[in-house]
């Protein structure tokens, strides 16, 4: 149930927002980032993700998540919840006013090939694949995406 711009503004101005981020990483350990096209974290390098919808049980929520950010949709099943993390943007959709604050379930999605996907250009402008060890000091990728390393550094990618 998307709100209406009003509403969400009030929602987004007095409580968390609980989101899930998608870390879809290839067999050689390469991470899917995209450039963000709106704020918060506008033209940062960030993983996929999106808000959970009022009423709208997590597995529904991912596999509308990975068809829209991905072009494929995919059980929450095929993933690995990598863990619980909090977003807080001086800003939000609305600009500088409301601030915004996620609370984000972060997935690890292992895929076989970059060419499975459909990947849209609604929320990214563009996208590229980077091995974590690249992200570290990339002033482009948000901080937040740099935040999930250590704990992917721990998460063997599946059937390896």
């Amino acid at each position: 149930m998307w709100l209406a711009d009003e509403t969400f503004r009030t929602v987004v101005a007095s409580t968390p927002l609980v989101a899930i981020d998608l870390l879809v990483r290839l067999p050689d350990g390469s991470l899917l980032l995209g450039k963000r096209a709106n704020p918060p974290a506008q033209g940062y390098w960030f993983v996929p993700g999106g808000r959970v919808q009022k009423n709208e049980p997590l597995d529904s929520a991912f596999r509308r998540l990975t068809e829209t950010e991905l072009g494929v949709p995919l059980p929450r099943s095929d993933a690995r919840l990598l863990g619980v993390y909090q977003h807080f943007y001086a800003d939000s959709i609305f600009g500088q006013s409301p601030d915004t604050h996620y609370v984000v379930m972060a997935y690890v999605v292992d895929i076989d090939s970059q060419e499975s996907l459909q990947l849209p250009v609604t929320q990214h402008d563009a996208f590229l694949w980077k091995l974590p060890e690249n992200l570290l000091g990339h002033s482009g990728v948000h901080p937040y995406t740099r935040d999930y390393l250590p704990a992917l550094a721990h998460l063997p990618s599946k059937g390896l």
